[in-house]
């Protein structure tokens, strides 16, 4: 039994406490970030705005519908942070594919204030967001974790990282690229994963 992931799910914020955070940062005006990230408010309520949209926008996919109404009894704890795109692009999926399963309850933690816990999931080295953990409230078994992106988006990163230095594009090239790749995937990819994740 994972007692750490237990106990800091169990102290962790339930989703709308995570949006009133969310909004009162935004609300604020106030830049917001990892240390040295040189995130500007800007960006975050850019995220805000992602969000809302996605939450207007989504459609379920019939097979995700049904998998996700045969889900076992599971927390999802999903680490993140409101100054990340990809959790602006995911997490409203994630909390939407949850709605759809009576038994499973999420529970969100911020990255930058459990780095215990986030360096147990990093990606490539890298404490990259969001990273969902599923486990059996129960017995505190872990049954998969996910993130920090879709797999074909996980590519288009990666394999932009792997050129030469002098052949990559830029930071807010590779961001737009990548939400250019959301935009028009429109969280089918992320759907999928999960559906299949939750299914075993």
């Amino acid at each position: 039994m994972d007692k750490a992931i237990s106990k800091l799910a169990g102290s962790a914020l339930d989703p709308a406490s995570y949006r009133a955070l969310f909004e009162q940062i935004v609300a604020k005006g106030e830049s917001y970030g990892p240390p040295g990230g040189g995130y500007a408010a800007d960006y975050t309520k850019l995220n805000l705005a992602r969000t809302r949209r996605i939450e207007k926008t989504f459609k379920a996919l019939p097979e995700v519908q049904a998998s996700m109404a045969e889900a076992t009894d599971q927390t999802w704890l999903v680490i993140t942070e409101p100054w990340c795109g990809d959790s602006a692009q995911n997490l409203p999926v994630i909390l939407a594919l949850a709605a759809l399963a009576p038994s499973i309850q999420v529970r969100i933690v911020l990255r930058d204030t459990n780095l215990e816990v986030m360096d147990r999931y990093l990606t490539n080295g890298a404490r990259s967001i969001p990273k969902l953990i599923a486990f059996d409230p129960l017995t505190g078994n872990e049954l998969f974790f996910w993130g920090p992106r879709p797999l074909e988006a996980h590519a288009l990163v990666m394999s932009e990282k792997e050129k030469p230095e002098a052949d990559r594009l830029s930071k807010d090239q590779l961001a737009e690229k990548l939400h250019r790749w959301y935009n028009k995937n429109a969280g089918q990819a992320t759907q999928l994963e999960l559906a299949a994740l939750v299914a075993g």
